[in-house]
Parts: structure tokens; C-alpha cells; sequence
């Protein structure tokens, strides 16, 4: 039965946005109508663009601040009530869409979004389903709401963790992080140059220093190519400057770059962490701050997935050149992310969003 299906999310960074249009994609290939909606820039149209720019500018300038007031979250236990300020400013416009949209079940993929779909539920008396998707490995109680009917996890140490804060263990799946059904396995490292994939997220956050660049440039039989992001200056200051540095503005190509390479060097998102699981790319992560970047580096070190690397020029060079070149190395890390894929009841979302539909209609 096709369903209409409204999912919910923001772009505080964009693997919210991301895990959002994954599983707009998978949803819509079984032949469901779906629909994604930014709630901030719907709701406030005028103040979303200001309050992302603000998000950005904290989280690479006020990383401490950012971090503490994660953990204080951390620690606490699900109220399940979905009352915070932002939830309250939301409820209006999201009954309004909710008017219109008139969906048969809702996704959120952004906390806030589910704390506020939470509260409608609550305050309308409303049946319509809600499925949260946790976008990192992460047990966080700001994911956790009364009126939602499922999660969607990464792995099972985020089951665990939401089954300790109370949760239902029959409310839980363990998913993986949705990623596009672009993201496959390659095959990798046949004779002549390695390729080696760097990303900054986003945000385009990548070394200063030109002799970083310059020492990238001349490491032997390498061709690297850098995605800047939106980082427009990087961009401009690194085109076209080496012979064996291929300099990429934010793109939409990230599948195709993936599956050339060899090895990526980036930041441990929750999205770009399982879109290298779903292309059987190993990982060298710079050493994460921010306290859900380091949950994902410890989950993809502690599998055997990725290395952290010190942000320090010579440390970072240094780890490069000892992974790059060691294919049994690559090789055991691909082998990891193969298991790792295999655990994961991707295809499990299309059973769920039917199996919660059918039991409202049966209300």
C-alpha cells in the first residue's frame, strides 16, 4: 500500500538534511509519496538562515560551549514531554503543515523536530506514527520522546543505551545511519596512482597551511582530491595550485568520489561515517572535539574502520603515508566495514513505516 509520508528535519549541519533525502529515496523506490521539510526554514522563514549561520559559527568557534551543553543533555532521562522552547515556537506552524500535508506517517531526523511532533501527538490526541532516525551513535536523550513509535539506530550499543534510558526494546531498530543507495562498494587499488579522498564536511573545515598542501602534492603515485564544501576562500586559494591536487567546490559527486578512492581523510559525522560503511571506504578521522563526533570516532575506531589522526600537520602526513600504502591495512578495514554492513536491517524501514500504518488503520 502506498503511503503519504512527511519527513521532518533541519540543516544544524547537513546530515540531518542528509539522512532525511536517504530515506526520501529509499521510501519513494517502494513507491511511497514523500515529502521532506525543513520545520525551521518552513516555520521561520526569515530567522532559519540566521539561527544555521549562528549553529555554524558555534560549533567551529565554540566547540566548549557547544560540547558542555551536549553533555549536560546527556545525562539526563527522557521526559518524553517534548517541552523546550523551540518545540513550542514550532507547534503552530507544524499543525499548519500538518493541515496540509495531511501524512500518514511522520519521520523526524532532527531531535527537535521529534520533540515537536511528540507534543502534537500529545496535545491533538493524534494516532499518526512517528519514527525517529538517531543521525549519529549516539543515545542522547534529547532523541527520546513519548510519542514516538520507533527508532531507527545505528548500531546496538545505541539500542542498548536507549533500552537503558527506558526505552522500549521493541520500539528500536538497529539501521545504520541512512545514506543514499548511491554509496556502494568499489573496487579499489588496482596497479598506478592511489587516490586519496579529503573532506572538511559541510562546513569546508581543512588545514591553513599551505605546506600541508604542498607536502600532500608531492607524496609518490597519489592524486588527492580535496571537497572544500562551501568553503568558498579554500576553494579559490587551492584551484588549480598543484599538479596532483584536484580541488572540488560543495558537490553533489560525493558517491563518485568515494568510490575512486582509496582512503578518505575527514571528520567523523554520523552520515559521511556510514556513507564510507555503504562504499567500503576506509577512514582517517581527524581527532574529534565535539562530544557526537567523538561517539562516531569511537565506534568506527573501535570496529576496526577507521584511525584517528592528530590535527597537527606532521601527525596528519605522517598517518597518511603509513595507511595509504599498506594494503593489507586498507584491506582488514574493508573487511570490517563488509561485517559491519551486514548487521544492519537497512531494508527494515519499509517493513516498519508499513507494519505502524497497518495498525492505525486497525484502531
Amino acid at each position: 500500500m502506498a503511503l503519504n509520508i512527511l519527513i521532518l528535519t533541519g540543516k544544524f549541519g547537513m546530515g540531518h538534511w542528509s539522512a532525511a533525502k536517504a530515506l526520501q529515496e529509499q521510501l519513494g523506490e517502494d513507491g511511497h509519496q514523500v515529502e521532506t521539510v525543513d520545520l525551521f526554514s518552513y516555520a521561520m522563514p526569515e530567522l532559519a538562515p540566521t539561527m544555521y549561520r549562528g549553529f555554524s559559527m558555534l560549533v567551529t568557534y565554540g566547540g566548549l560551549l557547544y560540547s558542555l551543553c551536549y553533555n549536560l543533555g546527556y545525562r539526563l532521562t527522557a521526559n518524553g514531554d517534548g517541552r523546550n522552547g523551540l518545540a513550542g515556537l514550532l507547534m503552530a506552524p507544524l499543525s499548519k503543515l500538518l493541515d496540509s500535508r495531511r501524512p500518514e506517517l511522520v519521520i523526524c531526523t532532527d531531535w527537535t523536530c521529534a520533540a515537536t511532533m511528540s507534543r502534537y501527538k500529545e496535545e491533538w490526541d493524534s494516532a499518526t506514527p512517528l519514527v525517529t532516525c538517531v543521525t549519529d551513535v549516539s543515545c542522547h536523550s534529547g532523541w527520546i520522546h513519548s510519542g514516538t513509535d520507533c527508532y531507527l539506530v545505528a548500531e546496538e550499543q545505541v539500542r542498548q543505551g536507549l533500552i537503558h534510558k527506558k526505552v522500549e526494546p521493541w520500539r528500536i531498530a538497529v539501521t545504520g545511519i541512512p545514506v543514499s543507495g548511491r554509496f556502494r562498494p568499489a573496487m579499489r587499488r588496482t596497479e598506478g596512482k592511489r587516490e586519496l579522498l579529503i573532506m572538511g564536511g559541510g562546513l569546508g573545515l581543512m588545514p591553513r597551511r599551505d605546506s600541508f598542501y604542498q607536502a600532500l602534492n608531492q607524496l609518490p603515485n597519489v592524486h588527492t582530491v580535496i571537497l572544500t564544501g562551501h568553503n568558498e576562500k579554500l576553494y579559490q586559494r587551492l584551484w588549480d595550485k598543484y599538479e596532483n591536487i584536484e580541488v572540488v567546490p560543495f558537490t553533489d559527486r560525493v558517491p563518485e568520489y568515494m568510490a575512486k578512492a582509496d582512503l578518505m581523510l575527514s571528520k567523523t559525522g554520523g552520515i559521511t561515517s556510514f556513507e564510507a560503511i555503504a562504499a567500503r571506504l576506509p577512514m582517517l578521522a581527524w581527532e574529534p572535539f565535539l562530544k557526537q563526533e567523538q561517539e562516531n570516532a569511537n565506534f568506527m575506531v573501535e570496529r576496526g574502520m577507521a584511525r584517528i589522526v592528530a590535527k597537527e600537520e606532521g601527525a596528519c602526513l605522517n598517518a597518511i603515508r603509513e595507511l595509504l600504502y599498506d594494503d593489507q591495512a586498507l584491506a582488514r578495514m574493508e573487511h570490517a566495514m563488509d561485517e559491519m554492513a551486514a548487521t544492519l536491517q537497512r531494508t527494515a524501514v519499509s517493513a516498519i513505516v508499513q507494519e505502524l500504518t497497518e495498525k492505525v488503520v486497525c484502531i
